[in-house]
């Protein structure tokens, strides 16, 4: 797979909706992962990131302005000990308690499926890293309608053992902007990851559509001692 310009991806597509970047560190040596959230409605576009333990939570700028909490308010990132959970929804949580249980990332997510947001059906984007003895795995989940029929949902996982020094993926939940919105469609595409986690951060932020972007999470971890460092961005400030 040829390795594509992120920065340049995200310039070229005002409205890619939320989206999912896992991989590993030029030096090898950081696991990073970032999630970001645009909007079009004001509803949509009334969030922050907030920190929640080990994780994040989304959460009403304005809560006067809150008007359906259902599909935006929710945990994006949640940790079980050495996995970190990153999803666009409350599947967050179904992963978490179905893993604690015994079960794995895939059939957690056999017990969802794409949102209910008709018309668009928004794809329900997941990925988890996990960190062990010196090793970094991560997989992606992507569950959508049939090319937006809602009888039907298609479920794809990919899993990348081994993560390659300097190379990530990156999965977002719609193609372009659109009435219906238009869901990914692929393989998450492959993209270069740098050593700094403020230059990464940066390149995201002002990468993402001035207009519609509104929260962004980023995080490094060191694959040896599992210690992290996040950095969080919120339009609404």
């Amino acid at each position: 797979m040829e390795m594509i310009s992120l920065a340049q991806e995200l310039r070229e597509n005002s409205y890619p909706g939320r989206g999912i970047l896992i991989g590993r560190s030029e030096n090898g040596k950081q696991a990073v992962t970032a999630y970001f959230i645009m909007g079009r409605s004001e509803n949509s576009r009334n969030r922050i990131f907030v920190e929640e333990g080990e994780g994040i939570r989304t959460q009403a700028f304005d809560p006067s302005k809150l008007t359906d909490p259902s599909l935006i308010i929710y945990a994006p990132v949640r940790v079980l000990g050495n996995k970190t959970i990153v999803t666009n929804g409350d599947q967050t949580d179904t992963i978490y308690e179905c893993m604690e249980k015994g079960m794995t990332f895939e059939q957690a997510l056999r017990t969802r499926e794409f949102e209910p947001d008709k018309p668009n059906y928004t794809p329900r984007i997941s990925g988890i890293l996990e960190i062990e003895n010196g090793t970094f795995n991560y997989s992606m989940s992507i569950l959508k309608s049939n090319n937006g029929d809602p009888t039907a949902c298609n479920r794809y996982t990919f899993s990348y053992e081994n993560g390659l020094a300097g190379e990530g993926h990156f999965i977002h939940t719609y193609q372009c902007d659109g009435n219906p919105l238009p869901s990914f469609e692929g393989e998450p595409k492959l993209v270069a990851i740098p050593n700094d986690m403020e230059k990464l951060t940066n390149l995201l932020w002002l990468s993402l559509n001035e207009e519609n972007k509104v929260s962004l999470f980023v995080r490094y971890i060191d694959i040896e001692t599992g210690k992290y460092q996040t950095m969080i961005l919120n339009k609404n400030e």
